[in-house]
């Protein structure tokens, strides 16, 4: 019946479509992260859940040397991302 539910989902208005039995989800966010659920009804009324987690982007890793460059030596390359 086109009909969404949004839940308690913040701004999801503006980034959800309903497209032939099917849920659009666009510029996903963390906090989109849960249960969504796709119910089509005909004679009979079927149902599928799909759960969705989305992940931050890791941030640029941060990368340094310890010791010294010398050939024939060992280095250690540290790396730490946030």
């Amino acid at each position: 019946d086109h009909h969404i539910n949004y839940g308690s989902g913040s701004g999801l208005q503006d980034r959800v479509a309903f497209y032939d039995a099917s849920i659009r989800l666009a510029d996903l966010q963390v906090s989109d992260t849960g249960t969504y659920q796709c119910r089509v009804k005909k004679n009979t009324v079927a149902v599928h859940e799909v759960i969705v987690t989305v992940e931050e982007k890791p941030a640029t890793p941060q990368c340094w040397v310890e010791g010294e460059s010398v050939r024939g030596t060992s280095v250690v390359l540290r790396c730490f991302s946030r």
